[in-house]
């Protein structure tokens, strides 16, 4: 009977908005250690998780960057090469330039003493009375 009356006076007290103020407290200070618990372990996952995220992604990457650095490497290489060979290039084609000028002014020195041979020879033939045609009249008419 005594259990009945207490749980109606607890029902009562709570329909009538009324706690009783140490269960309060004590649920108050239980919340309270709660939340500075969890606010402690936040805390601690907060200063935590970017070292890990940090050192995952390093090893994570660890791979990746070192084989970035042996393409770099290697991309510096095949520049340098190239660079060289351009260099290289350049030479043998001022080399081939002073080749054709110096080819081109042989066979021009060459047809200069064909001609000073014709002509000397043609002045030869008109002192001895003969008649020289020239091919470039004939062709022309």
């Amino acid at each position: 009977m005594d259990a009945i009356e207490r749980a109606q006076r607890r029902i009562e007290d709570a329909a009538s908005g009324r706690t009783d103020p140490a269960a309060f407290d004590s649920a108050l200070n239980r919340a309270r250690t709660a939340v500075e618990a969890l606010a402690a372990t936040t805390a601690q996952l907060e200063a935590g998780l970017p070292v890990a995220i940090q050192e995952g992604l390093q090893q994570h990457f660890r791979p990746s960057a070192r084989h970035l650095a042996e393409v770099r490497g290697l991309t510096n290489q095949v520049i340098r090469r190239l660079e060289r060979i351009e260099g290289d290039l350049l030479t043998e084609r001022h080399a081939r330039v002073d080749d054709l000028a110096l080819l081109v002014d042989l066979i021009a020195s060459g047809w200069r003493s064909v001609e000073d041979r014709l002509t000397r020879l043609e002045e030869g033939l008109t002192r001895d009375g003969a008649k020289v045609y020239h091919l470039e009249g004939r062709q022309a008419g």
